[in-house]
């Protein structure tokens, strides 16, 4: 039970810093860095998003670009990214190679 009451406290604490934050406007937009972090907490955002209208995956006043880098890169990182997949997809094994010491 006391699992539960921590992991509630540490999605409502990263829900206070998700995407769609009022602080943000056209004259000052998030930017890079903002993205990268509103992608480090996307599924938190979006678990919160379905439950309050207020809370967005995306911050809809931002640089362009550079933040849709951001994000990008922090999903990326966060979630996993793909080079986990890659093995999987191509049938790619470790190979070891042991090498006989001469005697």
């Amino acid at each position: 039970m006391m699992h539960a009451a921590w992991i509630l406290v540490a999605v409502f604490g990263l829900a206070a810093c998700a995407a769609g934050d009022p602080r943000f406007s056209s004259d000052a937009p998030a930017g890079f860095w903002m993205g990268i972090w509103h992608g480090a907490i996307a599924w938190v955002s979006l678990i919160v998003g379905i439950f309050d209208d207020s809370v967005r995956v995306y911050e809809v006043h931002n640089t362009g670009g550079w933040y849709d880098f951001g994000l990008l890169i922090g999903i990326g990182c966060m979630w996993g990214g793909g080079a986990r997949a890659y093995p999987r997809a191509f049938g790619v094994t470790t190979v070891r190679i042991e090498t006989r010491e001469a005697k």
